[in-house]
């Protein structure tokens, strides 16, 4: 055994885990180099060893073949016909005046933002350039796209084509004319909107008191506890972040000066490749066909669940899986198509429930998804996304009628409890992700959405049931406090510690593509220490190798009746070995497992579940044994060649003040390193 994994190329790190640790199954798998056809119906294109695939994808749902030029490297679209939807127009104006009124505006803004305006300060002069828009955007709001294209390109805010790209009518254009119509410029909602423009024109909001009196349906029992453990595990097993893309093209430049590369170029000048595009994807590319059904087909073996499927107790998928491509190449059938397509690819993988979220690309505008209370139709204008995904869950089995009419209702989040007992509540993070402009409206509301509200809900009926409770999202709430709006995740954080740890089990994140934790901590962390380290945040790798790491993935053994994590496992493929491959696919292996890479560096006990308590411990643990430090780092990227070091003490003290932090206010007082 010993040689045969030296032979497979096992770090030495891995290697000292393979000889300590009791693996869950085969230390790796090697992927047979045939496609697995089997998995669509028929192609377009069939697999080939120079090319990827094209399925003739059917969508069971909208009862459609998607068409090859939707995905075709060759002749991927740059425009949609996708419904464009404005604020309705507080007057009906002719289009003369209209463009009369645009002019006006446009001159106005240019004299506010100029040195002779009279204004002193980037942020005044955002703010009243703000108040003019607005007033364009209720008046004649389907001129506005236009007008901030008009305005981008004389003021030079970005290049011309950046500016058509962002503010096009099907782009964001529609979007920010529906924010200016109904934020209060003058307000919060300003700062927020001027901030996101540019961090020189408003100072980023920090987060604002919460008022809690009337927040919870109770208080929080004095004598909670948590159930005792059955003392029988299950695995469970935590994909994220696939992003398939199906125009991945093989030979194309896989080592592009852009940060989205292996495309097909159709430009005369194009070069030979420098660095072509394996067939199972690069460092700098989304995962295309092989690399996704590779990772698919590793699972079973890897984890102990099965051979050629899997079968885990149930399945976690925490977001994203349409690649990432620029906003001019989206649509709402290519993210359906992505939907159909990786939800396919796990049915056909994976037995047993699978329960899914939404990530910020599965989306079209992407990461904008809109509340429910903005008027008339705009309230319901991402409801195709909401209803498509839910229908696709209750296709697949993974949702019954009344819980995907329930995700269909809620933004595609929902409340379900699996056949072990444990209750699945999710949430659709686009509703504090700070790219989804809409979030903007509003922004003293921490629940506009009342995505909060119905989790409240549902942990309040869950705690009076005695149930045991994961919630599940995409981007994560803290970290770096990077990611996030401040006021939702202060919220988030006070439900946390009203619910936890009697209730409140875990949480789980994707986003990133790192391998990360987060631990959530009592009185929103005013003291952060093992006695008051209430739940953890488990942040999943991702399948895709964007940016420069590994592909990989997760599996857990949950106690059944306290569902405590009490051993993480993470598999992983080296992406920098795909150019050499010839006679084979891509090699899966066991990377590390979390209990014995942490626990014995901090005298964990072998019976203790890896709770936040662990995590915390692990924590105080790496600011004295800088290796441990070191070993997280290397675990974070999935033992990536390309990862960044992180020896210095500044690197350190921040990764351990990340760690601590589930919070945007948390993780912003955190030191950079």
């Amino acid at each position: 055994m010993t040689l045969n994994l030296l032979a497979a190329g096992v770090s030495i790190i891995t290697f000292f885990t393979y000889v300590h640790a009791q693996l869950p199954g085969l230390p790796y798998f090697v992927v047979p180099s045939a496609f697995p056809t089997s998995v669509f119906s028929s192609y377009y294109v069939k697999p080939a060893p120079t090319v990827e695939p094209q399925p003739a994808l059917q969508d069971p749902i909208l009862n459609i073949t998607y068409p090859l030029n939707l995905t075709d490297p060759t002749t991927i679209p740059t425009a949609d016909n996708d419904p464009v939807y404005y604020p309705k127009a507080a007057a009906n104006l002719t289009n003369a005046t209209s463009e009369a009124f645009v002019q006006l505006a446009l001159d106005d803004i240019k004299s506010i933002i100029s040195e002779q305006g009279g204004l002193v300060g980037n942020c005044s002069k955002c703010i009243a350039a703000l108040t003019v828009g607005k007033l364009l955007a209720q008046t004649a709001p389907s001129f506005v796209p236009d007008a901030m294209i008009s305005l981008c390109e004389s003021t030079e805010f970005t290049s011309n084509s950046s500016c058509k790209a962002t503010y096009a009518a099907g782009s964001y254009g529609a979007i920010w004319t529906q924010v200016l119509a109904f934020a209060d410029v003058t307000g919060l909602d300003g700062r927020y909107i001027c901030n996101s423009l540019s961090s020189t024109f408003c100072s980023a909001p920090t987060t604002s008191l919460l008022n809690t009196t009337s927040l919870f349906p109770k208080p929080k029992p004095c004598n909670a506890t948590t159930p005792k453990r059955s003392g029988k595990r299950v695995k469970v097993l935590h994909l994220s972040d696939f992003h398939l893309d199906p125009r991945y093209a093989v030979a194309s430049e896989a080592n592009c000066s852009s940060s989205f590369c292996c495309r097909y170029s159709s430009s005369p000048a194009q070069l030979e490749p420098v660095f072509p595009a394996p067939l199972y994807g690069a460092y700098k590319c989304d995962t295309p066909y092989y690399l996704g059904l590779a990772a698919l087909q590793s699972i079973g073996s890897l984890t102990g669940t099965g051979t050629d499927q899997s079968s885990p107790a149930w399945t976690i998928y925490t977001g994203d899986l349409v690649s990432h491509d620029s906003q001019n190449q989206l649509s709402r059938p290519y993210v359906e198509y992505a939907e159909t397509s990786i939800y396919e690819m796990l049915k056909s993988y994976i037995n047993g429930p699978v329960f899914p979220v939404l990530g910020n690309h599965d989306s079209n505008p992407e990461a904008i998804d809109g509340p429910h209370s903005l008027p008339g139709p705009l309230g319901k204008q991402f409801s195709w996304n909401y209803d498509h995904v839910s229908a696709l869950w209750q296709h697949n089995g993974w949702l019954n009628e009344t819980e995907a009419q329930q995700a269909a209702i809620h933004y595609a989040a929902y409340s379900v409890k699996n056949q072990y007992g444990l209750r699945i509540i999710t949430l659709n993070t686009d509703f504090w992700y700070k790219y989804n402009y809409l979030n903007f409206i509003n922004t003293t509301d921490p629940d506009v959405s009342g995505t909060f509200s119905f989790i409240i809900k549902e942990l309040q009926a869950a705690e009076d049931a005695g149930e045991r409770v994961w919630i599940l999202g995409h981007v994560l709430s803290g970290w770096d406090g990077s990611n996030p709006l401040p006021n939702p995740t202060d919220l988030f954080y006070q439900i946390i510690d009203r619910y936890s740890p009697h209730v409140i089990a875990n949480v789980f994140w994707g986003h990133t593509h790192e391998d990360q934790v987060m631990i959530y901590y009592s009185d929103n962390g005013t003291v952060r220490s093992s006695d008051t380290a209430l739940t953890s945040g488990w942040i999943g790798p991702s399948v895709t190798p964007l940016t420069n790491l590994n592909s990989g993935y997760r599996m857990y053994e949950v106690d059944t009746g306290t569902f405590d994590i009490y051993e993480a496992y993470t598999f992983y493929s080296d992406v920098n070995s795909y150019t050499l491959l010839n006679e084979t696919g891509p090699t899966f292996r066991f990377e590390y497992s979390t209990r014995e890479a942490y626990g014995d560096a901090m005298g964990w006990p072998t019976s203790a579940p890896l709770n936040a308590t662990f995590w915390h411990g692990l924590t105080e643990a790496m600011e004295t044994n800088r290796s441990l430090v070191s070993t997280f780092n290397t675990y974070q990227g999935k033992s990536s060649l390309r990862s960044p070091n992180c020896t210095s003490d500044a690197c350190a003290e921040a990764k351990i003040c990340y760690m601590r932090s589930g919070s945007v206010a948390l993780g912003r007082a955190c030191p950079q390193g």
